[in-house]
This record gives structure tokens, sequence and C-alpha cells, in this order.
């Protein structure tokens, strides 16, 4: 009797039952699930123990599907974010770079028009890379030199007006004086018919962005808005160069001359693009214009050509 009792209270035996029941269990879900273990549709015990283990297994499947699928979805748009953003920093560098490029084509039309209206010269287009760190208002660099026919003192324009001249010429650039620096000096003169007062145009050192004409007599005839243009005088600036507007006038120290303070026609800090001048001729005068004739008084050139011709053999 003691041994039995013993028997009973072998953890051994109960723990391998134990394993016995979970393994059935185990071997029965599987089966189940897999649609390899048949019960009799009469078997409705077994079809009992089994609907708790299916439906378990059933929504357990169910999450692993529904997370598996929200991490390839978060995957999916992370990459499409990600494929989004590089294309949209590209749309971006390709929009500056075509405002970029019709900013240029828009300049160089203008400058392109102004070298098909002023045919008295021969110009050569050049683009601005730089200025002088000691002058910077006074003096840029230009890609164009020796190589390309430019050469010291050749004048420096853009369709708006006189930029400066070139100072010292290299291989492939060159530096540009600008008519606002200090040390520049410029022959000029009143566009206005009525007027037409000659001066000096030079930098004005406490004020870099606005140039000065001096030498103007105090009782001569210049007002606010006159058009200043190059005179021709000295033989580097051709004549007829706008230089430009007179902002105001004041009397010198002396107080026997006046100073013209002009706003220059160019904006020397949009400053990118001009043309060299590397030859000139006048202009062609413009074509003479008979005046009209009195009502009853015109004449036929060609009669009024033969009666000369008749009064001349007589």
């Amino acid at each position: 009797m003691g041994t039995r009792i013993r028997r009973d209270k072998d953890p051994r035996r109960k723990t391998w039952i134990l394993v016995a029941v979970l393994v059935s269990i185990f071997c029965i879900i599987f089966f189940a699930a897999s649609g390899r273990f048949r019960v009799p549709v009469s078997s409705r015990a077994v079809s009992l123990v089994l609907s708790p283990f299916q439906s378990g297994v059933a929504w357990v499947s169910g999450q692993f599907s529904y997370v598996g699928a929200q991490i390839w979805d978060f995957m999916t748009l992370h990459e499409q974010n990600k494929m989004l953003r590089n294309e949209v920093s590209q749309l971006r560098v390709q929009n500056l770079q075509a405002a970029e490029y019709a900013a240029e084509n828009a300049r160089l039309r203008e400058l392109l028009q102004y070298k098909q209206t002023a045919t008295q010269f021969d110009l050569k287009a050049a683009r601005v890379i730089g200025r002088e760190s000691a002058t910077w208002s006074s003096v840029i660099v230009i890609n164009r030199g020796a190589v390309d026919g430019v050469q010291e003192n050749m004048p420096v324009v853009t369709e708006k007006g006189l930029v400066g001249r070139i100072v010292e010429a290299g291989p492939n650039s060159s530096k540009v004086q600008l008519i606002t620096d200090p040390r520049s000096s410029v022959g000029t003169i009143v566009q206005r018919a009525e007027s037409r007062v000659n001066g000096i145009v030079e930098g004005d050192p406490d004020n870099p962005t606005m140039p000065r004409m001096v030498n103007i007599p105090k009782t001569a005839d210049v007002v606010e808005g006159d058009v200043i243009v190059t005179s021709g005088y000295g033989g580097i600036f051709p004549k007829g160069i706008v230089v430009g507007l007179v902002d105001h006038l004041k009397i010198d120290t002396g107080g026997l001359l006046q100073v013209a303070v002009l706003e220059p026609a160019v904006d020397f800090q949009k400053l990118e693009d001009v043309a060299v001048i590397t030859a000139s001729r006048e202009a062609p005068p413009d074509p003479i214009v008979p005046p009209a004739q009195t009502p009853g008084t015109e004449t036929n050139p060609a009669q009024e050509a033969a009666a000369q011709q008749a009064e001349a053999q007589q």
C-alpha cells in the first residue's frame, strides 16, 4: 500500500501526463488549422473543444497580418516621401536655374538690341566676374582680355549708358575703372539744346554711388533733370553716350563754380553684363528733310533742274 502511494505521488509521472495532454492538444489544433484533421459531423464535442482554439489561431493570424501590412505600408510611405523630397529639391534647383537663365537672356537681349542700334560702335560683350576688394565701388573685372581684342582706355558701356574704361588688359580678363572712381575723369555736356554746357564728371569720394559734374560756371544753364552725355573731348569716350541725370546742384567751396550731382544711368550695384567699345565711328547724320512748302507754291524738282540748265546754257 505504501508503494502505491509513492507511485501516485511520483512527480515525473504527472509531468509526462501533462506533456502528453499538451502535445495531443497541439496536434489537434495544428491538424485542424491545416485541414488535415477530420472529425465526424456528429462529433459536436470535438468541435466544441476545437472551436476556441481555431478562433484564437485565426485572431492571432489576423493580428500578424494586420501588423505586417502596417509595417509594409509604413516602409512604402517612407520611401515615397524620400523620393518626393528629392524630387522637390531637384525642381527647386531647376526653377532657380530657369529664373537665372531668364534674367540673363533678358539682359543679353537688351545688350544685343543696343548693339544693333549703335551701329557706330564695334562692341564686344563681356561679363562681370569680380570686383577689387580695396575699391569695391570703383573697379570691376570682366572676362574679356587681349585675346579678345580688348585694350587699355577702351570705353565700357551698357544699353543704359557709360560704365567706365579699361585700365588694365590681361590675356583673358580686364579691369574696368568705373565713372564713380574719384580718379576717373570724363568730358561731358548737357544734352539739352538750349544749354550745351560742358563739364567734367568724376567720382565723389564722399558719395561713392553718385558722381559729380564739375567746372560748371555759376551762371550756366544747368537744371535738375538735365541729361548728361559724353562730349567726345579727350579721345577716349565717344560723343553722345549717356552718363546720367542731374539730381541736384550745389555751389563749390570757392563760390565761383557750381557742381551737379548726378544719378548714374547705370546701376553699378546690379552690373552683370557689359560691352566694350573696341572701335568707334561717327554716327551717320540724320537725313535732311526739306521744309514744308506753302500751298500753291510747290515746285517740281525736275522742272527746276531743267530751268536751271536752260539758264546756264543761255
